[in-house]
């Protein structure tokens, strides 16, 4: 049997499995990972046409079962299930994308591993938990047949699409100021790969990163330096063991004298504070999330016309893959802007683990 670099090596002269395709044709689908966000992006992608959903693998088998019904019960028939997903990508010759949503630390190793037989790639985020971890899957994506995009899937939500439109258009005027918090409750404490920071990349890498992304869209540039600080002050050892932050707060310095003020805590009373991801300009601010706006000398707030309000983001930004993925087209959340997001979030962790102002070429 070829390994899989092998397939890559010989595969030179043969079109990648969607080229060949109409767009009419029937897009083969793997999902890797069918725990909570898996099981989600694998409801999403049975509803978007011309797909069929082929082989699911997860380590744990009553997921694995959960899922397989889950399918079974649709047009696209009975998948093949594995519980190994080197060998779901050696035996299976017939999957054209592979949507990967498993714990942070195993995304580079499953998302090379994909690209390099050939399949496009639909890899939720972040992207990794180290920078070198994330050139390797740059670099790999750029050198792949199929296509990579990131599911960074507020990019595609309707209202923080239209927001950030809005504002490169000059609707608020030169952005000034940014502001964002993501204040909530724990994450769910049966999941235990969320509280451990070497397996997550802890929470401003692993949960922030989605503001921080569209905070790095609407500039269009990387920060140049950022500080925080943070902890642990209320869910110490809870659960057990837990190395990740429940507090902490930084400040991006962005070129033009830009700054981002980003907070996250997670023991806020239920609808205490919540998350605000707010843009301030010369002619007013803006707060991405609803698409509402104010001018900067008058009062009310004016909200902008967003016609497809009600659309799912996450199966917006997957419909979207399916759509790149046939046509070979560079998404909206492609490599190098994850890259550049997942970097963002991790300029902030390491100033605040190192109590210091941490430069963007220290990473």
């Amino acid at each position: 049997m070829l390994s899989r670099r092998d397939v890559l090596k010989t595969a030179a002269a043969m079109p990648a499995l969607l080229q060949a395709q109409s767009p009419n044709d029937t897009v083969r689908v793997a999902v890797i990972g069918v725990g909570n966000r898996g099981s989600y992006d694998l409801k999403n992608i049975l509803k978007v046409p011309g797909v069929k959903v082929v082989a699911l693998c997860d380590l744990d088998t009553e997921r694995l079962d959960k899922a397989k019904a889950l399918v079974s019960a649709t047009a696209s028939g009975e998948p093949a299930t594995y519980t190994d997903f080197r060998k779901m990508l050696d035996e299976r010759k017939d999957i054209d994308v592979t949507i990967i949503a498993t714990p942070v630390d195993t995304h580079k190793m499953i998302a090379i591993d994909a690209l390099e037989v050939g399949t496009s790639v639909y890899c939720e985020k972040p992207m990794a938990t180290t920078p070198q971890d994330v050139r390797l899957m740059v670099a790999a994506a750029k050198s792949a047949k199929g296509v990579f995009q990131a599911g960074f899937q507020l990019r595609h939500d309707p209202r923080r699409r239209r927001s950030i439109e809005f504002i490169h258009s000059g609707g608020i005027g030169d952005v000034l100021f940014l502001q964002g918090y993501r204040h909530t409750g724990d994450l769910p404490h049966d999941t235990p790969w969320y509280f451990d920071r070497t397996r997550s990349g802890d929470n401003i890498v692993e949960q922030a990163c989605h503001i921080l992304d569209l905070f790095t869209w609407t500039v269009g540039k990387h920060p140049l330096r950022a500080f925080g600080s943070g902890g642990i002050n209320f869910f110490k050892n809870d659960p057990p063991g837990r190395t990740t932050m429940d507090n902490y707060a930084v400040i991006y310095e962005f070129p033009d004298d830009l700054r981002l003020e980003f907070s996250h805590i997670y023991f806020d009373p239920p609808g205490f504070s919540g998350v605000k991801e707010r843009v301030f300009g010369a002619k007013g601010a803006i707060d991405l999330a609803t698409a509402t706006w104010m001018e900067r000398d008058k009062k009310g707030e004016i909200k902008l016309d967003v016609p497809d309000a009600a659309e799912d983001s996450t199966y917006l930004s997957l419909a979207a893959f399916i759509d790149n993925a046939r046509a070979h087209k560079t998404p909206l959340n492609n490599a190098e802007s994850a890259a550049m997001s997942t970097m963002v979030a991790m300029l902030g962790r390491k100033a605040i683990y190192e109590k210091r102002v941490v430069r963007w070429e220290e990473l």
